[in-house]
């Protein structure tokens, strides 16, 4: 009864909206019109899923056991229940496929519970790994994009056949029926095991319809993007500065003490990473004077940076030498916590003069995010802003960093069109030069007769050796 009630509305969420789990599947298009529901066979493992969580657990009849999107992605509130559902379930059931990969919607889906694990993570300082992942159709591993690469799972525990043939090749051949029993059950399992013990918190559920995909641009290569943080450690702090917000480096530094228990550079770096980023990390003293400002960009860069870094002489010093050359890949983010006395009591002073130490870099910070630069309040804040700030140093990027042509034959000249159409063939020998206009009545005929005499040497579609190199240019823009 439960799941035809629930299954009954499109498999959406009822009322409460907090599923046991959500799955996470790319939908497949009919084959020609009136042709069956390719997508009924996930409804199947759906339902078979929905009976083995009941029956593993204690959950009350009537319970939202599982949240299955079957509507087309259309018409009012639909964004509003998948967020609500992702803000709310226990665990992410992502069905790998090919198509799976290349959906922007499935990489919303899972960019936006992995926000989730990211803050668990901040809160608590500890990884909670919230997402079981199931092989509908079999992906090599070389074309997982890294969130889904990055994933501890061992499928074989699920069967050899679900490993090679996945679960739509198992529920398709009734031959692999005990097969399809087999891997439905150990997943079942593995859904309530990962329930049991990761205990994410519910967050306010975000508008799914402005959040990125956690595959990136589908494919794309790997990309890489460096955080730097401009902060003091514990060791040479600002005198009467507070010690319980700063580690024994600058990457310990954790501005949203005591509600977060883990310093921003890594909960930076695990919201990056859910963008299908590599990251790297250093702090900027270490970086500083180090990298020549004329040298061509390498990565896209975020400057995290503290306002209490600019009561140190010696690193405002560097930080306004930094500002002195533009580094437009390079995207200012400022946390602020307005729950730390100290700060608030000096907000106004320290606001000055980091805008009066990094006037470039705050202004265009401030252009890409405004949020980002004026004060970054929480570590919810971070991630709802930081995918703007990483998305604009990414764009920049890409207009300022040394082009990478493919390799080939450098010495092969690029085509060029010859005449007004480019149908004109092969060039002929030039004819020989006229130093001066022809003096004799005749000579201007023979002249006009050759065309040579209005349109000059372009009306001919001739070449003058003089002017060659523009003239081609030209053509190629218009090519």
């Amino acid at each position: 009864m439960f799941l035809r009630s629930h299954l009954r509305d499109g498999g959406r969420v009822p009322a409460s909206g907090e599923p046991y789990f959500f799955l996470s599947y790319a939908h497949t298009p009919r084959f020609g019109p009136g042709g069956p529901d390719p997508d009924m066979w996930v409804e199947r493992l759906f339902r078979d899923l929905c009976g083995h969580v009941m029956a593993l657990t204690d959950l009350r009849a009537g319970y939202d056991v599982g949240f299955m999107d079957r509507e087309i992605r259309s018409g009012e509130g639909w964004s509003e229940r998948l967020a609500r559902a992702l803000a709310n379930c226990r665990v992410f059931v992502p069905l790998f496929s090919p198509r799976y990969f290349a959906s922007e919607m499935c990489g919303k889906e899972w960019f936006a519970f992995a926000q989730r694990a990211v803050q668990h993570g901040a809160v608590n300082n500890k990884q909670a790994e919230a997402i079981v992942p199931a092989l509908w159709v079999p992906v090599p591993p070389e074309q997982l994009p890294g969130p889904a690469e990055r994933l501890q799972f061992n499928h074989n525990t699920f069967g050899e056949r679900y490993v090679t043939d996945g679960l739509y090749g198992l529920i398709k051949l009734r031959g692999y029926a005990e097969q399809y029993e087999q891997a439905v059950y150990e997943l079942a399992r593995r859904i309530v095991q990962v329930a049991a013990t990761a205990h994410l918190e519910p967050i306010r559920p975000l508008d799914y319809r402005n959040v990125p995909s956690a595959f990136g641009t589908s494919g794309s290569p790997a990309r890489t993007l460096h955080v730097t943080v401009a902060a003091a450690s514990r060791h040479d702090l600002p005198e009467g500065r507070s010690p319980e917000y700063y580690g024994d480096t600058a990457l310990e530094w954790n501005p949203y003490h005591p509600d977060a228990q883990r310093p921003i550079a890594y909960v930076a770096e695990d919201l990056v990473k859910n963008l299908n980023y590599q990251t790297t990390m250093s702090s900027f003293d270490d970086e500083a004077g180090h990298v020549d400002p004329k040298q061509l960009p390498t990565r896209p860069e975020i400057l995290i940076v503290d306002r209490w870094a600019v009561e140190d002489e010696e690193r405002r010093r560097r930080l306004a030498a930094f500002d002195k050359d533009p580094r437009p890949w390079i995207h200012v983010v400022v946390p602020w916590n307005r729950y730390d006395h100290q700060s608030r009591s000096k907000e106004g002073e320290l606001a000055d003069r980091l805008e009066d130490t990094m006037p470039k870099t705050m202004g265009q910070g401030r252009a890409a995010c405004r949020a980002a630069a004026n004060g970054v309040a929480n570590v919810e804040t971070l991630g709802q802003i930081l995918p703007q700030v990483v998305e604009a140093a990414a764009q920049q990027f890409l207009r300022h960093a040394h082009p990478n042509p493919p390799k080939g034959d450098a010495s092969i000249k690029r085509p060029r069109l010859l005449g007004p159409m480019g149908m004109n063939g092969p060039p002929g020998p030039p004819p020989p030069r006229v130093p001066f206009p022809p003096d004799t009545d005749r000579e201007r005929a023979g002249f006009e007769e050759t065309g040579l005499q209005d349109g000059g040497l372009q009306g001919a579609g001739l070449h003058d050796d003089d002017n060659d190199t523009d003239r081609g240019d030209a053509d190629d823009n218009k090519s």
